[in-house]
């Protein structure tokens, strides 16, 4: 409850209560255990939500007319993000066509949900890309749709452009969708796409409108700075070692005295020296010219579209 017996007051509070928000978010230690995820949405979330208390403020001149309202566009707010991503599932489910195979990429709450109730009524395979350097892929293969009972592949991510010709369309979410249409999602995306507009595959975005971010980066130097924190801890391992592939290829690692291998401390795991760099990218930016259609919950948009629907949703 606020303390606050002023608007300004009010206003200060809220700002503040978003920006510790961001402030965790950023954080390094809290960064890893919310799984690596960029802060764009939370941080177009807030921005939004503080743009309906300013109307607020401006409609209603009692203070505590105000707090009331406040409140109830409060849970109205999120009431609409949570309906939002069924929304989104039933407007693009209706673009998976029987027998259709969907390449997607990465773990996405809002594109499983659309391939789920699409599955319910269509018979469809999805390919999915493992979603290198957390496994979100692989964990989105054995954690929802083998349960919800859909013909799912994975593949490797250097695969992408291989798979790409026997797919009929790719399916991704995103972190964030910016003004000129283009989008900030996990990385690889942009190289999809490039695969996808080169052997003439429709390329689907499926985002709720609270990600619409006031950002209009022409490249990917002119990215938010994500990720810092976990490039230098990347470490890579050979999944082709003796241990991975239970004794299948390669050699038995040789052991010390006290049990561990004399090469690695882990078994398969590749040691990098301090000559040799480590680049982790967290996302990646896909320009709008790669993008067929974007599943809202505003509707099914183009992405010249977004730049208006950006204005109407600040008015």
């Amino acid at each position: 409850r606020t303390e606050s017996e002023t608007m300004m007051g009010l206003q200060m509070e809220l700002k503040q209560a978003s920006e510790q928000m961001m402030e965790f978010a950023n954080d390094p230690m809290n960064s890893i255990m919310l799984g690596g995820r960029s802060h764009i949405a939370l941080a177009s979330g807030c921005e939004l939500f503080m743009k309906y208390i300013t109307r607020c403020f401006l409609e209603l001149p009692d203070f505590n007319a105000c707090i009331a309202q406040i409140i109830s566009r409060g849970q109205r707010f999120s009431n609409i993000s949570i309906a939002a991503r069924d929304r989104i599932a039933t407007t693009g489910r209706a673009f998976v066509r029987p027998g259709a195979t969907v390449l997607t990429h990465g773990w996405s709450s809002v594109v499983s949900s659309l391939l789920i109730q699409a599955a319910a009524e269509t018979h469809f395979e999805i390919v999915i890309l493992e979603g290198r350097p957390d496994a979100s892929g692989a964990k989105a293969a054995a954690n929802v749709y083998s349960k919800a009972g859909i013909p799912t592949t994975v593949v490797l991510d250097s695969a992408m452009a291989y798979v790409m010709e026997r797919v009929d369309m790719v399916i991704v979410g995103a972190e964030g969708v910016v003004e000129n249409g283009g989008i900030i999602n996990k990385i690889g995306t942009y190289t999809m796409a490039i695969a996808a507009k080169e052997l003439g595959k429709p390329f689907y975005v499926a985002a709720e409108s609270f990600k619409f971010a006031r950002l209009y980066p022409l490249n990917q130097s002119d990215l938010p700075s994500l990720g810092e924190h976990v490039k230098s801890k990347l470490s890579f391992v050979d999944t082709a070692c003796w241990i991975a592939t239970g004794g299948a290829v390669g050699k038995k690692p040789t052991e010390t005295d006290n049990g561990k291998s004399k090469q690695n401390v882990m078994d398969g795991l590749v040691s990098m020296p301090p000559e040799v760099k480590v680049e982790n990218p967290l996302c990646d930016y896909t320009p709008a010219k790669y993008i067929t259609l974007l599943f809202t919950d505003l509707g099914v948009l183009t992405p010249s579209a977004v730049s208006d629907e950006l204005i109407s949703l600040y008015q």
